[in-house]
């Protein structure tokens, strides 16, 4: 089946996906799930019909609590109702969620996911708020990059549909919610194919309705209350099942190979790594490298988290296998592990598969990069005699030594890949200017292309850092650039606040500073630390006084479009 190519970020993914199955969005927004609705939200008013033929009615609250009151309400009125959040918003729905699970109504909630405050506030990704919600009957499927955001949310829907288990369709916030990738896009003709529209005429069939009036969400009380309770199972013993049915036609259609657990690397593997989310696509290319070098690494990736079926996950587990690592993004102060790792062991004692060392760890709280170099110190870790039983990954913990040491890593990326990086300031149009870029690249060119966009919490006025990466390969690698062939500098006071930029830049590399200075300012100017560097790396560069020239012709303060230009001369892009 051949699917049209576009670029796009993972929240873009999952609205097309989203809006073809909903008829109603409860939407409040909150970052960085906004988005989704917002796109939901444009396509309507410009009339663009879902799989059955109408426009999605958009109604946006007061809250996220009105918002997931709203579609516990569009649920029980019979019709297929969508929301998106994330964070302390997913957190207000929790009460509702219980109630829809409970009353076995088929909604989707997509959450890019994201930190929830503790100490302090931090609106970047982890898990936290989606593991919050493991007891509220809500199915969980989660996805690791863009294209499967694409390939998969479609399974969230159908089986939500068919199997009358509400779910929660969530990937990395920020990290895969607003990483810009070339994927294939699904024709909306091939998802009506796939969804079951008796059981769409069964669920519209339960709606409430004055002319046949059913009692539901009564009162109950200890008599009756833990047997209506237990009356679910046998709907959730059905999902997995169902879950794995939908992956099937999409294989099918797309000549991939979606299961419930995928396994990745050496088939007699020793050493496995068990995680959810974009830290997959990072391990995969370590394990490439290790493989590659006589090592016997491998991966388990998690998709379907809730309900959690033990066998497939065993199953996915080579039988050569002697250590593990589940790695989790999240913390839960004062349990005996995160999550995944209880159930990994839970698992693994169900299945009466013995023999193996287990140990968990933490990354990517509040979005700390996780790039390959941590990965490495993962598996050199499970390589000791006694590994840590618990550690956290990324960090340098002073306090209760969890921490593994991490070494500078090889270069890990698909060969051939250009990577660029671009210091600018919030609001002076830096951002915006290589999101263009990039979706030109992507839908201009035969390259594949990557982006994410590293911001200040304050946003405007704070500092941005754009990494993007192209190339004639298919590109995993979500995590920062730190070798990077072209460097920029929009905002020449980072220069004289002495940022360690041209550090970033491989040996032979380009870095251009856009000033208004001459040779003599930029001399006096760049510290002897940066020069040490240039000169003994090798270093091309290069000056552009983008300031003034927008002035000249009228462009005020926008300098984007120059240094745009800029970047495709020297990165020789075209």
């Amino acid at each position: 089946m051949a699917r049209k190519m576009k670029t796009m970020d993972g929240n873009n993914a999952a609205a097309h996906v989203a809006y073809a199955f909903t008829e109603v969005a409860g939407i409040y927004p909150i970052t960085p799930s906004s988005p989704m609705a917002d796109y939901v939200d444009q396509w309507s008013a410009q009339g663009l019909k879902n799989i059955f033929g109408t426009t999605v009615k958009v109604s946006e609250m007061q809250s996220e609590a009105g918002a997931s009151g709203t579609v516990h309400g569009s649920l029980n009125a019979g019709a297929l109702t969508t929301t998106f959040t994330a964070s302390q918003g997913l957190l207000l729905m929790i009460p509702n969620m219980y109630k829809i699970a409970g009353e076995l109504l088929p909604g989707v909630f997509h959450v890019s996911a994201r930190c929830v405050a503790s100490h302090a506030l931090n609106i970047f990704g982890d898990h936290s708020d989606v593991y919050a919600c493991r007891q509220t009957g809500f199915a969980m499927l989660a996805e690791t990059n863009t294209q499967e955001v694409m390939d998969l949310a479609p399974v969230a829907h159908l089986a939500a549909i068919e199997g009358r288990v509400p779910f929660i369709n969530f990937f990395d916030g920020f990290r895969t919610s607003h990483e810009i990738e070339k994927i294939a896009i699904w024709d909306y003709e091939d998802l009506k194919e796939m969804c079951d529209m008796d059981a769409v005429k069964a669920f519209r069939k339960r709606a409430l309705n004055p002319e046949h009036p059913v009692m539901r969400g009564s009162h109950e009380n200890g008599d009756i209350f833990f047997q209506h309770r237990e009356a679910c199972n046998k709907y959730y013993e059905a999902v997995p099942a169902i879950v794995e049915k939908y992956m099937g036609k999409i294989n099918e259609k797309l000549g991939t190979d979606y299961q419930l657990f995928n396994y990745y690397g050496a088939e007699d593997a020793e050493r496995v790594i068990i995680a959810m989310g974009s830290i997959c696509d990072v391990a995969e290319e370590v394990i490439d490298y290790m493989n590659a070098r006589g090592e016997k690494v491998g991966l388990v990736k998690v998709r379907l988290y809730r309900p959690f079926r033990a066998d497939k996950l065993v199953a996915a587990i080579p039988a050569t296998c002697k250590k593990i690592a589940v790695l989790d993004r999240t913390k839960e102060p004062g349990a005996l592990g995160e999550p995944l790792f209880l159930d990994v062991i839970a698992a693994l004692n169900a299945q009466g598969r013995t023999g193996m060392q287990v140990i968990g760890g933490r990354y990517g709280l509040g979005s700390k990069d996780t790039p390959p170099s941590s990965v490495f110190a993962v598996y050199e870790e499970l390589a000791k005699d006694a590994p840590k039983a618990q550690f956290t990954l990324g960090i340098n913990d002073d306090v209760t030594c969890l921490s593994l040491e991490e070494k500078p890593a090889p270069n890990t990326a698909a060969e051939g890949t250009i990577e660029c990086k671009f210091w600018g300031l919030g609001g002076d149009g830096t951002v915006g200017a290589n999101k263009n870029s990039i979706k030109i690249i992507g839908d201009y060119t035969q390259k594949y292309v990557q982006a994410y966009f590293q911001y200040d919490s304050k946003k405007t006025g704070g500092i941005t850092i754009s990494h993007l990466r192209f190339g004639d390969k298919p590109i995993k690698s979500p995590y920062y650039i730190n070798q990077a062939d072209f460097v920029a500098c929009h905002n020449p006071s980072y220069i004289l606040k002495g940022y360690k930029m041209v550090q970033d830049v491989k040996p032979g590399g380009v870095f251009l500073i856009n000033c208004q200075w001459s040779a003599e300012d930029l001399d006096k100017h760049l510290n002897a630390e940066t020069k040490q560097y240039i000169a003994k790396n090798n270093i091309q560069l290069y000056t552009v006084n983008a300031i003034d020239l927008a002035e000249q012709i009228g462009m005020g303060k926008r300098t984007n479009t120059i240094l745009q230009a800029a970047f495709f001369a020297l990165a020789k892009v075209m």
